[in-house]
């Protein structure tokens, strides 16, 4: 036996229990499906699948969709990267998006996704909103909050809180209260005072 190690050279031994362990990994441990997404060129048609190899996921795709699997290419939906070995293959993520294409066709961006140096197309300029509130229900006048939006970024509030106007206001209604009464007691004066000339001139005749 020691003779025959000899004879063998030292790598090939190891070359030889490295494939053994690897097939006893994978006997022992054989690979779980994981799922997948793919779509058609047009992206009108998508299914589901779940596959533990890139040559299932084909023969899956080409049985579900009614494709010849021999012209069938896989590549990623969102940058369309051909996806044709087993090693990338198993490199992706779950759930990942693929797209399906037959002899001819070529892959095309989607067209419905805005790219990220695009931006959005916005209303108005600003906007303008105004929100009335009581701070407590006796209160005769409320606050007022002042909301602007400029290009649906910046956002500016003011708060106006009515305390001043209603100090202001609770004084003029007193000012008129005892406005109201001088002249009250003044009308009162003035009436007493031509009743009683009334009378005076009634008695002389």
């Amino acid at each position: 036996m020691e003779y025959a190690k000899t004879l063998v050279p030292t790598s090939l031994m190891r070359s030889v229990s490295t494939v053994q362990t690897s097939l006893a990994q994978r006997m022992l441990n054989p690979p779980q499906p994981r799922p997948y997404r793919v779509c058609t060129q047009s992206r009108q048609r998508r299914k589901g699948f779940t596959a533990t190899s890139l040559g299932d996921l084909m023969d899956k795709v080409a049985s579900s969709f009614l494709m010849t699997c021999h012209f069938l290419m896989l590549v990623l939906e969102d940058d369309g990267t051909v996806v044709d070995t087993e090693a990338f293959f198993q490199s992706l993520p779950t759930n990942t998006l693929f797209m399906v294409l037959e002899q001819g066709e070529v892959w095309t961006p989607n067209k419905q996704v805005l790219p990220s140096f695009r931006q959005p197309r916005r209303n108005g300029i600003a906007k303008l909103s105004f929100h009335l509130y009581k701070l407590n229900a006796q209160d005769f006048l409320g606050c007022l909050t002042v909301k602007a939006t400029f290009y649906e970024i910046y956002t500016l509030s003011y708060d106006i809180k009515c305390t001043r106007a209603k100090y202001f206001l609770k004084s003029l209604l007193r000012c008129f209260m005892y406005m109201a009464r001088v002249a009250g007691q003044v009308l009162l004066c003035g009436s007493t005072q031509v009743l009683r000339y009334i009378g005076e001139e009634e008695c002389c005749s």
